[in-house]
Parts: C-alpha cells; structure tokens; sequence
C-alpha cells in the first residue's frame, strides 16, 4: 500500500473517530484496527493512537472555549488525579503482549457495551460545581490508569462518571472530558514513545484526521447540544457492537 493511500485512510478513519469521541466515546475501536490493518503491531499501534489523540483533543478543548464552555480549574482538578493511573497503565501496556492485549481489548468492549445499555435513573439536577472526595479520586485514578492502558472507550467510562455522578449536563461533561483525556494521554505517550512503541509517520497522519474531527465535533457538540451527543452514543455502541460481533 502507498503512502499516500495510507495517509488517506488514517485522515478519514481520524476524522470520524475524533467527531466520535468529543460527542461520546470508542473512536479509538475504528482507529486502532486501522493502524493494525497497516501493518503495526497491537503496542505499536497502541502508542501510535496516541499522538493523534493528543491533537483530537487539544483541537476539541479550542473549539469549546471558542464556543464559551471553559472551566480551568474544574478540569485540571480531574485531569490531575488521573495522571498516576494513566502512567501505570501505560507501563502495564507496553510490558503485556499483543494476542493478550487484543484478547483484553475484546473482553472490555464487551463489558462498555453492557454497561451503556443498562437503563439509568434520570435525574434532572445538574451540577455547576462538586467536591473532591475519596470516591471521585479513586474514580479518576481508575479512568486514568484504563485510559494509559487502552484509551478504547474511555470516553464513555468519563462520560458515565461525570454526568451519572457529579451530575454535570452533557456539553460539560464533554467540555471537561477532552481535557482529562488530553492531559493523561501526555504522560502515557511518554511511556510509548521511551519503549519505542510509536511509528510517527502513521501517528501524524492519523493526527491531522483527528484534529479536524475534534474541532468539528466539539462546535457541532455545544451547537446541536445533548440530542446530538445522545445520537452519536447510539451509533457509535452500535458500530462497536457489530465489530464484536464479526458481522464485517
């Protein structure tokens, strides 16, 4: 397969994962096959994913302070205590091998399916500001160390805390999503970039897709507001379901 080729698949397949994750979650189920399709190893392309997902995401934090939902501190907050689990995690990713990394990428995908379908409780209480207590830390340290190991579907375990927990609207729970997911994937970048784990080529490629798609989603996302984000949740459950499923 060309280069150019290659370029062209890892920007479109980068563009959707992106617009997928700022609105919901599980790009990453598109883009790490993608990169496993070019030919990388499953840790390859495991680093390799996360290039690109550092420019998704600085991208999507741009786009929603541009649209006027920025809050610094609350963000930070969070993202700070996800950087411990996220540097373990990324060290247990690099050490695992790749027919258990995938046999563990099948079974969690399994689980996040399960978990999105089980109905919950609506509450219309909405949150503006929370406290940091013992749950919420181990919480983050949890979503922190899943995310350096896998980063698959992550956005929906962040989507579940926020707004099933701190009670945050969905604009703001995505608001502060792209920036937890941004600050924790820079540690665990690291860690891949240090074992060699990265192929920069196809990690700029896939980036220049997942900027785009990051930008776009994060303007559609406070535009369209919680239907469109409910309706990308749905599709992107369902593309995932069908991939475990083999149907294609």
């Amino acid at each position: 397969m060309s280069d150019i080729i290659a370029i062209l698949i890892l920007f479109s397949v980068g563009a959707v994962a992106a617009f997928i994750n700022v609105n919901a979650g599980g790009g990453s189920s598109l883009t790490l096959p993608a990169l496993i399709f070019l030919g990388l190893d499953a840790s390859v392309a495991n680093g390799t994913n996360r290039v690109a997902i550092i420019f998704q995401n600085v991208s999507a934090v741009y786009s929603f302070k541009k649209e006027k939902y920025y809050e610094l501190k609350n963000s930070m907050i969070l993202s700070l205590l996800s950087l411990p689990g996220a540097i373990a995690g990324a060290v247990f990713a690099v050490k695992i091998s790749d027919n258990a990394f995938e046999k563990v990428l099948g079974l969690i995908m399994i689980l996040i399916i399960i978990t999105m379908i089980i109905p919950q409780k609506r509450e219309n209480k909405v949150n503006t500001e929370y406290k940091v207590d013992w749950k919420l830390v181990i919480s983050m340290i949890a979503i922190g160390f899943y995310g350096g190991f896998l980063q698959v579907g992550v956005g929906f375990i962040i989507m579940a805390l926020l707004h099933n927990f701190l009670k945050l609207d969905l604009i703001r729970v995505n608001m502060h999503k792209v920036f937890i997911v941004f600050i924790f994937t820079i540690p665990a970048l690291l860690v891949f970039i240090l074992t060699d784990n990265v192929n920069w080529f196809y990690g700029l490629s896939l980036s220049a897709g997942n900027a785009f798609g990051g930008w776009w989603g994060a303007k559609l996302s406070v535009k369209k507001g919680e239907k469109l984000i409910k309706a990308v949740l749905i599709v992107s459950i369902f593309i995932m379901a069908i991939k475990l499923l083999n149907i294609f």
